[in-house]
């Protein structure tokens, strides 16, 4: 007896793998493997979180009115073209679901964020890779794979799990060479990091052209992965087309309340950037010094740095070795890195400990 028989588009599908969140024998291993906040969540975030918990029998605010605008005065954007979902995730989904279908192609860069082919063979569309440029995003190379049957193009700035940064005039570019019934997602859930200016630009873009979303999320520099909450922002059709397929009440009462918590916190954010900048580049240069062992560092604009192994350690061996030490990385295989590892930012105890034992590792495997 056969049961029903699933989309052969699904079948095809291989489900999202998170970062591995536990290692050793007690599982007391340090997570540095899912791009989280070291420094935790905002005091204020968290004590906002705690007091929605009273309203639990209540379902939220299906539209988050209060949270998206809250957004919209931090960012100088209108509320009506706002959506918030359940992280951005559900977003980038909701962007292919209703622009994308069977015989529809949907473009992203290679080593680009994994969730793109996944929403794209979610709708029965063609996941299209375009070729990379060491490691970061060719304008000219995503230009080129575009078509007639092109219907999104999905730009990770920065990129995970890389970590470049593509300025905001090639993709100024990018987006002059796509046609006006294509969709571009600009997917920002690093943009913290990066300088005002830059990170503005995106929601600069969306507002003025018909094409394009920008996506964001609270559960990076916000430190607010638990609670899922992302939000896009885009011309008023595209948030309304969104809107018609997004699930009802899929941001809960507690999030929103502690999403406009974070977003108030700006002291928080701050020295969660300073702390991200500092570390970042300390162990860049960490790894900079391993360069005659054949190690190197992806430049990053993000929370975390993509080491490429070529030399007598190897990537798999490093995260073997790295896991075996107490430290969880991100090895990606699955996304072509099989020499890579991506190694989030952690605390100042934890950053100093990994680049430790990578330095030991390195020096057993010559």
């Amino acid at each position: 007896m056969t049961g029903p028989t699933p989309k052969p588009w699904i079948a095809a599908m291989t489900p999202y793998t998170p970062g591995r969140s536990k290692g050793g024998s007690d599982g007391s291993a340090v997570k540095l493997s899912s791009n989280e906040n070291p420094l935790g969540t905002s005091e204020n975030a968290a004590q906002a979180l705690a007091e929605a918990r009273g309203s639990l029998a209540r379902y939220p605010d299906p539209a988050s009115t209060a949270l998206r605008e809250a957004i919209a005065a931090l960012n100088g954007i209108a509320a009506d073209r706002i959506i918030c979902g359940t992280g951005s995730d559900e977003i980038l989904h909701l962007a292919a679901g209703a622009y994308a279908g069977q015989g529809d192609e949907v473009l992203y860069v290679r080593y680009g964020f994994s969730v793109y082919p996944l929403a794209a063979q979610r709708v029965g569309a063609t996941p299209v890779e375009a070729p990379d440029r060491d490691y970061a995003a060719d304008m000219d190379a995503l230009s080129a794979a575009i078509t007639e049957r092109t219907r999104v193009v999905f730009l990770a700035n920065p990129n995970n799990p890389t970590g470049t940064y593509t300025p905001m005039a090639e993709v100024r570019r990018l987006h002059a060479a796509m046609p006006e019934d294509c969709l571009l997602v600009i997917d920002q859930a690093y943009a913290e990091y990066l300088p005002d200016a830059e990170a503005e630009a995106p929601l600069e873009l969306a507002r003025d052209a018909s094409n394009v979303l920008v996506t964001r999320t609270f559960s990076k520099i916000y430190g607010l992965a638990a609670e899922r909450i992302g939000w896009g922002y885009g011309p008023a059709p595209v948030i309304e087309a969104l809107n018609r397929i997004r699930a009802p009440f899929n941001v809960t009462t507690a999030g929103q309340a502690a999403a406009i918590a974070a977003l108030d916190d700006r002291e928080f954010v701050e020295a969660s950037r300073a702390h991200n900048r500092q570390w970042r580049s300390w162990l860049a240069g960490r790894i900079a010094a391993l360069g005659n062992a054949g190690l190197r560092a992806i430049p990053s604009e993000a929370n975390f740095l993509l080491i490429l192994f070529d030399g007598a350690l190897g990537a798999e061996a490093a995260y073997e070795g790295l896991l075996a030490r107490g430290y969880i990385t991100r090895w990606l295989p699955g996304q072509g890195l099989a020499h890579g590892l991506r190694i989030t930012i952690g605390t100042e105890a934890e950053t100093r400990g990994v680049a430790a034992a990578l330095e030991e590792l390195v020096s057993e495997a010559l």
